[in-house]
């Protein structure tokens, strides 16, 4: 018999190549509806045309395709800035980063290509792999801030790394409401978007003299603040799946029991969280509605009220990426509450444009900004830690009230 020739193997690796392409694809999409830990390889392999042993000929573990999957992502996007890193300047580096993201997203819309998985489940995998993931995030963070170029100052390193996580968060939060335009309407949004990256929300002459509002409230059942605060780390951490009734327990000190003691299932902790996070944020946009000054200072206090929150001690609010866990109908209730929210804030940017107090902007574009810096702003408490409250909240609120690029804040 003769040897297999270079053509045979060529295309035997080409199909070998093409198919665990095609299950990376396909977990992607499962990871993004279920979660890592939701993602099974009976649901991967029907997805693909395959049976579940086809899969495991690929990928041995679960948590190995996952890793893979998010891999890919981190492949991708790693890519893509070193794309925008051949521009010339900071903000055309921003532009052409933002553009890669849009003009995929199109592509994906028309069914061109396949969406890559979000790493929101990334701090739910196990190590080695967590921590060979985490070092990969760190690089793509790293290498986003470089966009801005080199920092002359401790300060500027840290504005940098705000205006860093800022893009790249509002780039991965474009999913969520993207899909209300038609696709040939993306390069409107794209440049509305870019916009308010470039000069930010406020007009020419606003300064920054917010007033952190009182969010105190009373609490109806003792405990319950601390369970839900409890659980909205540990699912933030680690996401819905990853965020086991137990690991909620123990963070309390408390027996599983207390758990259904004050609540009947996992899916009600999720959405009482997500009340309660909701319930604050309406709060604040209440508070600075009915507080003095123009609206443009209104809303500077809802933004800076909410990122104090998320930097202090009372903090978090849970992030939207506990949404993918969720039941269906349940999931449907929750993104009507946050696009409420959403609406409200593009009613007060609204206001602000008529009165003159802010920039002539798309509104909803806008709030849809304002959603993604407060949802984010949790794991940025780190970094919050090494300076003031006070210059965290500033600093990180400059990256849409005044823009990606003015340094003003600097000064402060």
């Amino acid at each position: 018999m003769n040897a297999p020739g270079k053509v045979e193997i060529a295309s035997a690796t080409k199909r070998f190549q093409a198919k665990r392409d095609a299950i990376l694809a396909a977990a992607a999409d499962a990871i993004n509806e279920q979660s890592a830990k939701g993602m099974t390889f009976a649901d991967v392999a029907r997805r693909v045309g395959l049976n579940t042993t086809s899969v495991t000929y690929y990928f041995k573990r679960k948590e190995d395709l996952a890793a893979a999957a998010f891999e890919h992502t981190l492949d991708r996007l790693d890519a893509m800035l070193e794309d925008a890193a051949r521009e010339p300047n900071p903000e055309a580096r921003v532009a052409r980063y933002l553009n890669i993201n849009m003009e995929r997203l199109a592509r994906i819309r028309r069914g061109e290509e396949r969406d890559f998985a979000i790493l929101s489940d990334l701090r739910a995998m196990e190590d080695p792999i967590k921590r060979e993931l985490l070092d990969r995030w760190r690089d793509i963070f790293r290498k986003t801030r470089a966009l801005w170029g080199p920092a002359a100052s401790r300060a500027e390193t840290d504005l940098h790394g705000a205006r860093a996580h800022v893009l790249l968060e509002n780039t991965f939060w474009l999913t969520a409401w993207l899909p209300r335009y038609e696709v040939d309407e993306y390069p409107r949004v794209e440049a509305r978007l870019m916009d308010v990256f470039r000069t930010g929300i406020a007009a020419p002459g606003q300064a920054w003299t917010p007033h952190i509002l009182d969010l105190e409230h009373d609490e109806p059942e003792p405990g319950r603040e601390a369970f839900l605060l409890a659980a909205t780390r540990l699912i933030n951490e680690l996401g819905y799946r990853g965020a086991s009734v137990q690991k909620i327990a123990s963070e309390l000190n408390v027996t599983k029991g207390s758990f259904y003691h004050h609540l009947d299932a996992k899916d009600e902790l999720v959405i009482a969280c997500y009340k309660r996070s909701f319930d604050i944020i309406a709060d604040a946009q209440r508070l600075a509605e009915a507080d003095s000054g123009d609206h443009w200072q209104q809303l500077e206090s809802a933004i800076a009220t909410l990122l104090d929150y998320q930097f202090s001690e009372r903090g978090p609010l849970l992030r939207t990426t506990a949404l993918s866990g969720l039941p269906p109908q349940v999931r449907s209730t929750m993104i009507d509450r946050s696009n409420r929210i959403a609406r409200r804030f593009a009613g007060m940017l609204s206001d602000g444009i008529a009165e003159g107090s802010i920039r002539a902007i798309d509104p909803l574009v806008a709030s849809q900004t304002l959603m993604a810096l407060q949802n984010a702003a949790f794991d940025m408490r780190k970094w919050a830690s090494t300076m003031s409250r006070e210059r965290a909240v500033a600093f990180y609120a400059s990256t849409l009230t005044f823009g990606l690029f003015d340094d003003r804040v600097l000064a402060g």
